[in-house]
């Protein structure tokens, strides 16, 4: 009786093992660090428990950071990176540990954000999608409070504090927009001395953004482009059948018109989330693109 006791909790065990959703870890030797002391401000009520399945992350109601140190030669640079996902999910391998594996290997610290998802209002259930353009708020104080704390830490973790950009994939690169335009406002209620810090990074890479063109192919009025907007780079491919290459083109013009240093590339072939994994079309030799350029404005050695 004893065994088929033993027996029977350990096949619920098991059951209730598999029943519970994995949630994301990073590699070994590389801690999540909370970006809110406490309850994210904006919190909204989650269908469910944080899960990781397959590289995507969704239900994220506690924010965190990883922070991952240069390898080789510290060039002083640091990159926030934000994964796409339509602010439903977090691509966090494919636009996120794998970005920093390659920033790292350049002598660069990458920083690692898991912002809050799904974030009202985007909601990919609805087929209207009246909320294409809209600021999703809880992202972008994420994103904020994530660049202030770097700055906060730059002496501790050997960042050049003038030396902080931002990449980011899909979603995420209209999050890249967002706070490269949107810095002087501030969304939520200082909490400790990183609100003391500025939240404009000092460049900008947006890989295949959305949500930054409207139908009549005009900026999205949120995104309030202006001559302190941080030097941008641009990525798209004109096959892309998600976003559209118009969604960098009327993003560059824009910063053209205010003056912003701006370096746009568009491929005829790459389509949509290809992020750093090799293929044979030429567009999967970005990630030397962007080296190039951060040699260009200052940011990293031309040696």
């Amino acid at each position: 009786m004893k065994l088929i006791v033993f027996a029977l909790c350990a096949v619920l065990a098991s059951a209730n093992l598999i029943a519970q959703p994995s949630t994301w870890q990073p590699s070994p030797g590389h801690t999540q660090i909370p970006i809110w002391p406490g309850t994210a401000p904006d919190a909204q009520p989650m269908p469910g428990a944080e899960s990781e399945t397959k590289g995507a992350v969704t239900n994220v109601t506690q924010p965190t950071m990883t922070v991952y140190a240069p390898q080789g030669k510290n060039t002083g640079v640091a990159v926030v990176v934000f994964p796409g996902g339509g602010f439903q999910i977090l691509a966090i391998d494919l636009e996120g540990t794998e970005v920093c594996d390659w920033l790292t290997s350049k002598g660069i610290t990458c920083v690692l954000l898991k912002y809050r998802v799904p974030s009202v209002p985007y909601v990919w259930q609805c087929d209207c999608r009246p909320h294409n353009l809209t600021t999703s708020v809880p992202s972008l104080e994420d994103a904020q409070r994530t660049l202030r704390l770097v700055r906060l830490h730059a002496a501790q973790w050997h960042i050049d504090p003038h030396k902080i950009g931002v990449i980011g994939f899909s979603a995420g690169g209209y999050l890249v927009a967002e706070v490269s335009t949107d810095f002087k406002r501030r969304l939520y209620k200082p909490i400790d001395a990183a609100d003391k810090e500025s939240s404009r990074p000092d460049f900008a890479a947006a890989i295949y953004p959305g949500h930054l063109a409207t139908d009549n192919d005009a900026l999205n009025p949120n995104v309030p482009v202006s001559r302190d907007t941080p030097p941008t780079f641009l990525l798209q491919a004109e096959d892309d059948n998600v976003d559209g290459v118009q969604q960098s083109l009327v993003y560059y013009t824009a910063l053209k018109n205010a003056d912003v240093p701006v370096e746009m590339h568009l491929y005829a072939q790459g389509g949509h989330a290809f992020g750093l994994r090799h293929t044979k079309l030429p567009i999967s030799e970005w990630p030397s693109l962007v080296e190039t350029w951060l040699k260009t404005i200052g940011m990293t050695s031309a040696q």
